[in-house]
């Protein structure tokens, strides 16, 4: 791999394009965001690609925006693509894109792009994702090619995918950044190929956000669906759970911003007086320092959030169209003693009310020191990529802090 050094006659900074679908909850935009906004923050241009519905905050500012025509999932179980009307995508739709994203790629001429979750997800948009690559290999000078992947991966049931993902990262990517801390968590764990790639699987840390300031207001309990698509059965148990529970706890329902209007609505009209209901709040981080309980699904990003907290928490992994990445993150936080467990399929108002208070009656147990630092590291390991470094020598370092 070709050092892309910042050329200092050239006075520029690396360039880093920046590739995230998210389908269904806002996860893996957030995380990216938080990564691209520690790239920025590290002095390199970063153009950020999405193509997915837009979140207001993300990416953040200091970062070039590059909105494809948004597509959704089809489905919970992401078998499909939609238009945001609901309308499967057509291959003229998909060609729209497609040329969206190699002419910003040629506009952006990168030292580095990094691409979150393919190959190893998002089959979905190979449609685009695959020209692009091919695009790069024909390159005379190609800019380094990066995969980004939260710690624990789906498991993936059709046989074949994981050995093209293998293949795919054998013959396009100079490596995989993994955006976890292996005492927690290896990438081996959850992808039975691991040790096929072994050689360009880089650590990062965990991607928090940066230490929060102090809550403005407290809650003794935080309940949070994600983005919301698909909080609404928690968010009901929740509310249940509040009006059997002392009334002298505080409440706050963070309900998502793709929570359909009629349920947010129908979720306010529910709660007791001792709950507040919102659709987001951009001080969730701040108000786990200060909230005696957590209650929420197990995505990668809230679990990092609760983490830098210290907080308790009561997790309900999301398990829709046989996901197993939360359950089995949830699990590990479990067994660690950091939270409660209660199956999607087992929830109803009297499971969560019973988790819940068990865990308001349980100690507060210390978080191990997890490196929750990923941003800001991921932001040195390009640096380090740029000016030569050998992957595999960063690979076996990563796996030794």
């Amino acid at each position: 791999m070709a050092s892309r050094l910042m050329n200092e006659a050239e006075g520029r900074a690396p360039r880093v394009f920046f590739y995230v679908q998210h389908l269904l909850g806002i996860g893996h935009l957030a995380r990216a965001s938080r990564i691209s906004q520690a790239l920025a923050d590290d002095g390199f241009d970063v153009t950020m690609v999405t193509g997915g519905t837009q979140v207001a905050g993300f990416p953040g500012p200091g970062i070039r925006h590059v909105a494809l025509p948004a597509v959704v999932a089809g489905d919970a179980g992401f078998s499909g693509l939609a238009d945001l009307d609901g309308n499967p995508v057509d291959d003229a739709f998909k060609a729209r894109r497609r040329e969206m994203l190699l002419a910003a790629f040629r506009a952006a001429r990168p030292d580095v792009v990094v691409i979150e979750a393919f190959p190893f997800g998002r089959r979905q948009v190979r449609f685009e994702l695959i020209p692009l690559l091919d695009e790069i290999a024909t390159m005379e000078t190609r800019p380094i090619v990066l995969s980004s992947l939260r710690d624990i991966l789906q498991e993936r049931a059709k046989p074949g995918r994981d050995e093209e993902s293998v293949a795919l990262v054998r013959d396009r990517f100079d490596a995989v950044l993994v955006h976890g801390d292996p005492g927690f968590a290896r990438i081996g764990d959850s992808f039975p190929l691991a040790g096929q790639i072994a050689d360009k699987v880089i650590y990062t840390g965990l991607v928090a956000a940066p230490p929060p300031q102090p809550a403005a207001e407290r809650f003794d309990i935080l309940v949070s669906a994600g983005g919301g698509a698909v909080g609404a059965a928690l968010n009901e148990a929740a509310i249940a759970a509040a009006r059997t529970l002392p009334q002298a706890l505080r409440w706050c329902v963070i309900a998502g911003p793709n929570l359909p209007q009629a349920a947010f609505e129908a979720t306010v009209e529910s709660a007791p007086e001792n709950v507040s209901v919102v659709r987001f709040r951009a001080d969730f981080p701040s108000l786990l320092t200060a909230a005696r309980l957590s209650v929420s699904q197990a995505g990668y990003n809230t679990v990092c959030d609760i983490l830098r907290a210290g907080c308790r928490a009561v997790f309900v992994p999301f398990t829709a169209g046989g996901e197993t990445e939360q359950t089995a993150r949830a699990m590990r936080l479990e067994r660690l003693g950091l939270a409660g467990v209660v199956a999607e399929r087992a929830l109803t108002p009297q499971s969560l009310t019973a988790a819940i208070q068990t865990a308001l009656d349980s100690p507060v147990q210390p978080v191990p020191p997890l490196d929750l630092d990923g941003a800001a590291r991921t932001a040195t390991l390009l640096r380090r990529l740029v000016a030569g470094a050998e992957v595999g020598r960063l690979a076996r370092e990563s796996t030794l802090r």
